[in-house]
């Protein structure tokens, strides 16, 4: 096994595509196309993706989509066990500061669970979350304004959401069009899909861990 994976030997720019038709009113809030993909070309380090990971922006906000396939057991999750339940942590940097360590207040921390809310805890459930370490705690946003759907189906679910600019401290895409982004999709039956580098490093706490989103017209 080699001391340093695949993976942390480079810094890869990611495209995020432009879709001015998003959110969307109806069933599908995003209903993203396979160019908005993420990819993070786990099979360097022979490993397999369970989850697709698609992301799109516009001057609204930003959206993110996340199918997983494969499961063979039914979705966990609570609100009350973040970290623990199936579903998918994203963390965004609104002025991509990968120069420094621990985070500043534009580095958010947000939380996305395809069950555990509701009060029956069969809905699906947001919540954002402070960076440990953090210089800074970005400001928290209220999550009614995050637009949030599920869909559960045979095998794995979609998750899709829609974060509002209003929840994204620091975004100004005409300012700046990079963004700092890393995600992990955990899941209780098949383990973790990173975005780059596992848990061997610290990427919940340290920004310069983390790739660049390119935010393309």
């Amino acid at each position: 096994m080699p001391v340093l994976p695949a993976r942390f030997l480079f810094r890869i720019a990611h495209r995020c595509r432009y879709i001015r038709a998003i959110p969307q009113k109806d069933n599908d809030l995003l209903d993203l196309p396979q160019e908005c993909r993420i990819s993070n070309w786990a099979d360097m380090e022979g490993l397999k993706n369970f989850a697709d990971v698609r992301l799109a922006w516009n001057e609204l906000g930003l959206g993110i989509q996340v199918e997983v396939r494969g499961k063979e057991h039914e979705v966990t999750g609570h609100q009350s066990k973040l970290k623990a339940s199936d579903g998918i942590t994203l963390w965004i940097d609104t002025r991509d500061s990968r120069s420094t360590h621990r985070a500043s207040r534009y580095c958010h921390q947000f939380h996305f669970l395809p069950m555990g809310g509701g009060n029956d805890g069969t809905e699906g459930y947001f919540a954002q979350a402070n960076i440990h370490r953090a210089l800074q705690d970005a400001p928290h946003c209220p999550p009614h304004l995050v637009m949030f759907h599920v869909k559960l189906a045979r095998g794995g679910y979609l998750l899709e959401a829609f974060l509002p600019a209003t929840a994204l401290h620091g975004f100004d895409f005409e300012q700046s069009g990079r963004l700092g982004i890393y995600y992990v999709v955990r899941d209780n039956e098949l383990g973790d899909q990173t975005l780059s580098v596992s848990s061997d490093f610290p990427y919940w706490e340290d920004p310069s861990l983390w790739s660049v989103l390119e935010l393309a017209r």
